[in-house]
């Protein structure tokens, strides 16, 4: 063993065992080895005598490397030693009856590399140098089992370095692709389509395996040469016979329907296209389906099937003629239930494309009203695949109940995978409305009627269709309760479902309501019944926090619609909530209570809006207000009591009950005009003041508490808002205390601004390469960190368009197209996950983001740039996690979520920037301000 193989050996080794000085020596003698004039002759030399497969490989690799590189500087002897040598290596036959060790016989990756090897060689030198390749190999073939596997292999290797379209090709690639194909098809490509049908007959009993592996090569090939070579009875019969023949293995079988599928798939006219369809008799295949559910042969022929009914579905709209129509329509009626029932019974790779494929028949369907029986029927079948689909699997019950790690994953997948099938459902319910609301009611009233504890999924999904349905209703639909809504809405209000105490359950529930609250505000009657629901077990007072959380802001929202309708029941919807707000009033609540602070604040906003209106006579209005300001001031007043003695330990406890009940009144005093409180009831007015008063002690007893001195000053604000002028008498005493540190804090802000102001050089002056020094990279990930920060928070609007500048600008710089290789590892995700979602989405819905500014709109021309660039560079990888992501927290309607993708993915920055400035201020009057991104 000389020199280089021990370097080789060394430079594989991944037992942890060499020295990674060593190491780094071996690679760098190996990769100065390349650079020896001779090293072709010295691989080749190599590979005919070395057992060792690292050697082998390393050989290969090089050869590989140096073709690509050299080729054009290399003389014609080097280059026909090469060819001869490597096809040698490839037949099974020895170069110069010398070497001892055939390639074939070793392992996959070793013959992979081999077959690459041969693939550059065609590449540069098929069909003007070696024209003979394929025919050479052809004739090869007759040694067995060994030269096929190898021809198959350089075949589906040349089909993924050259041929397939499935990869990004420069304009040189495509030009060799077509001059490769070409070339094929005149010379050699039938001789091939022989060959395959040939061994398929020879081996079909004997090797399965090597089977499979012609069959994946014609599949890849069958889109780009003469249909008739495979479309005729002779080769279209082997592969149904292998396909249905049950004493085959299941993986040749489902090769043979890729095959078919891929005949199926050929582009071609239309009317001829049909023909072809109609000769495959794709009924042959529809028993299959019923055999193992999970198996991969029904994983293949649910692909096959979906494939032929898309391609029959795109011949029925391109044809004009009636007979066309005719036939295509017949084929559609024949494979449809085999397609629904893969959905409803089969785990499938598949049901993505099956949806796809439905959401187009359906828009076929939509000029054919009224439909015929058959059709109807079909719509039947399609909203029952519907259901199917969007029931969680039971084996996750638990996990989804609890919510951990496997729920929570679930549960994205789920929601992910559930927003196409709701785009089917609404696209149903515009071609069959009253078919859809029969389904929907007959779904419902069988999950009323179902044992819930056994049940659970069957009636979250049909609770998930009536939410769904209600996003295709007008308004006036809505109010009316027109067709089956008034039957469904009391129907599901007047139901205590067994599995209530299931989170999915109770979530959905409450969402459902509240999505109907338009039928509510003319059907008053059932104002109880929805307050109910929302008080009791099923929401506000359910035992998993997560469902009682979301009840309280969902009730807020109930109440700031239906508000002077609840003026009767007001007093009854405050004894209900007598416990929820205990909990406010309550000293040194534990931090299980604290958890998700902010979501309590959203009863004390209700009770706001409710108490707040004049409707409520001053008395009551006086008495409900102070019972809740009262106590909480006392609390206050109570932590604040010897707090400069208190142990360290108790601090932030103390501080934790403080924030929530700023945060509490803050929430209640949202539901007081400044009309009321100064005018008409300036009674109300004295009470905030004197909370106000309690409040700015905050200040003297935790001047450095940054979260303490935040919510004291937007609390401030919001007394500015609501008392107008009479709130100035308590401003020298607050603006004393919030500039208590001013001096201190001016430094800060000015260093921060000369920091990011450096980094904003840096970046834009192509100098980004600088934090990616050995010294800088340990401070990249905090960098970033601030950056990040700056860019959606800073109060200087000039400082976060500088920070926003940045990323775009590192954007540019680090990352390559969509499947470009990361320069800085991690980089991609950061930007996707965290600057993409609450830089460019949750910053601007935040109300301090103010359009009317000019700063601010040039700030948000940096952040639409920014989302273009990472469009442009992380293709959907980008777009699918902020639309998935980041617009449902958002609660953006589906089609502004579509028309947003539309509109990233057009060329006018200038109409991009239009909308989602429009889609931003439209979710934001949805929220009503009430949801507050952080």
């Amino acid at each position: 063993m000389d020199d280089l193989d021990k370097a080789i050996l060394i430079s594989f080794d991944e037992s942890g065992a060499v020295d990674s000085a060593l190491k780094a020596q071996a690679v760098a003698y190996c990769q100065q080895f390349k650079e020896n004039p001779s090293i072709c002759s010295i691989c080749i030399e190599r590979l005919c005598f070395s057992k060792l497969v690292q050697v082998q490989f390393w050989c290969l690799q090089c050869l590989h490397e140096v073709l690509r590189v050299r080729y054009s500087s290399m003389g014609p002897e080097e280059k026909s030693f090469i060819r001869k040598s490597v096809f040698s290596l490839g037949c099974y036959e020895s170069i110069d009856d010398k070497n001892l060790v055939r390639l074939l016989d070793g392992p996959a990756f070793i013959k992979n590399k081999l077959s690459q090897v041969m693939v550059t060689l065609v590449y540069f030198e098929y069909p003007m140098i070696w024209p003979s390749v394929f025919v050479d190999f052809l004739s090869n073939l007759s040694k067995g089992v060994v030269v096929i596997d190898m021809f198959c292999r350089v075949l589906n290797a040349l089909d993924d370095e050259v041929i397939s379209m499935d990869y990004p090709r420069s304009q040189e690639e495509v030009a060799v692709s077509g001059r490769i194909k070409d070339a094929m098809r005149q010379q050699c490509i039938s001789q091939v389509v022989r060959a395959w049908y040939d061994i398929l007959l020879m081996y079909r009993n004997s090797d399965p395996d090597l089977c499979c592996s012609v069959l994946d090569s014609m599949r890849r090939y069958v889109s780009w040469i003469d249909i008739g070579l495979i479309a005729n009875d002779t080769f279209v019969g082997l592969l149904f016979e292998l396909t249905l023949a049950s004493g085959f293995r299941d993986q040749l079988r489902g090769a043979a329907a890729g095959c078919i599928h891929a005949v199926a798939a050929k582009r071609m006219d239309p009317k001829a296209k049909l023909t072809l369809l109609q000769s495959l008799q794709i009924r042959r295949v529809f028993s299959l389906v019923a055999e193992d559910n999970d198996s991969e042969l029904v994983s293949s022929v649910a692909s096959l099937l979906t494939g032929y009914s898309t391609e029959v579905l795109e011949c029925l709209k391109r044809l004009n003629s009636e007979d066309g129509k005719a036939v295509s329509t017949e084929l559609l009626n024949e494979v449809l239930p085999s397609v629904f029932y893969v959905m409803q019974n089969c785990e499938i790779d598949e049901t993505f494309s099956i949806v796809q494929f439905l959401s187009g028949y359906v828009g076929t369907l939509k000029s054919l009203v009224p439909l015929t029986e058959t059709q109807s029927h079909h719509v039947g079948q399609i909203l029952e695949v519907i259901r199917t689909q969007i029931r969680f699997d039971p084996a996750y019950r638990n996990n989804l109940d609890v919510l951990d790690k496997i729920g929570r994953e679930e549960e994205d997948r789920m929601a992910e995978f559930r927003k196409e099938l709701f785009v089917l459902l609404r696209s149903v319910g515009r071609v069959a409305p009253d078919a859809t609301q029969i389904f929907i009611r007959n779904s419902l009233a069988s999950a009323v009627a179902s044992n819930g504890d056994v049940d659970v999924e069957e009636i979250e999904a049909a609770l998930s269709l009536l939410y769904a349905f209600g996003e295709s209703l007008t308004d006036e639909t809505m109010k009316t309760g027109n067709g089956l809504l008034g039957e469904l809405i009391p129907m599901l209000l007047s139901t205590k479902f067994p599995c209530h105490n299931n989170r999915l359950v109770a979530l959905i529930y409450l969402e459902t309501i509240t999505r109907y609250m338009k039928f509510f505000q003319e059907n008053t009657q059932y104002i109880p019944l929805v307050l109910s629901a929302f008080l009791d077990e099923r929401g506000i007072h359910h035992p998993n926090s997560n469902v009682n959380r979301r009840a309280s802001y969902l009730f807020m929202r109930v109440v700031k619609l239906l508000k002077a309708k609840l003026v009767p029941y007001l007093e009854t919807i405050l004894q209900s909530l007598q416990d929820t707000v205990a909990q406010f009033t309550t000293i040194y609540a534990s931090s299980k209570e604290l958890s998700g602070c902010e979501d309590g604040s959203h009863i004390f906003e209700a009770i706001g809006l409710l108490i707040g209106m004049e409707d409520v006579p001053l008395e009551k209005q006086s008495e409900f207000l102070s019972a809740l300001l009262t106590p909480l001031c006392q609390q206050v007043e109570a932590l604040l009591l010897n707090a400069k003695a208190q142990n360290p330990e108790e601090s932030p406890a103390k501080i934790a009950n403080i924030q929530q009940i700023i945060m509490a009144i803050n929430a209640l005093s949202k539901g007081f005009s400044e009309r009321l409180v100064t005018a008409s009831r300036p009674a109300i007015g004295l009470m905030f003041k004197q909370t106000l008063d309690v409040l700015l002690r905050i200040l003297i007893i935790f001047p450095k508490i940054e979260p303490l001195r935040c919510k004291v000053t937007s609390f401030i604000h919001r007394m500015v808002d609501i008392l107008g002028s009479s709130v100035f008498p308590y401003l020298p005493k607050a603006l004393e205390q919030l500039l208590a540190e001013s001096e201190e804090i001016r430094e800060l802000q000015e260093l921060q601004r000369t920091f990011y102001t450096f980094l904003h050089v840096i970046a834009t002056h192509d100098l980004s390469s600088a934090f990616l020094s050995s010294k800088s990279r340990v401070y990249l990930d905090p960098m970033m960190q601030l950056v990040l920060h700056a860019s959606c928070n800073h109060k200087d609007i000039v400082v976060r368009k500088a920070c926003v500048q940045i990323f775009i600008k590192l954007i540019k710089d680090w990352c390559a197209r969509p499947y470009g290789e990361e320069k800085v590892p991690g980089f991609q995700s950061f930007v996707i996950e965290a600057f993409a979602t609450n830089c460019c989405l949750y910053s601007v819905l935040d109300k301090s983001f103010e359009f009317r500014d000019a700063n601010t709109l040039v700030l948000f021309g940096e952040i639409v740039m920014a989302q273009k660039v990472m469009y442009e560079k992380f293709g959907n990888d980008f777009l699918v996690h902020f639309v998935s992501k980041g617009f449902p927290s958002a609660h953006c309607p589906q089609d502004l979520a579509e028309q947003y993708c539309q509109k990233l993915q057009g060329n006018d920055i200038k109409v991009l920037k239009s909308f989602y400035q429009s889609l931003i201020e439209n979710l934001r009057r949805q929220q009503n301000g009430s949801l507050v991104f952080r």
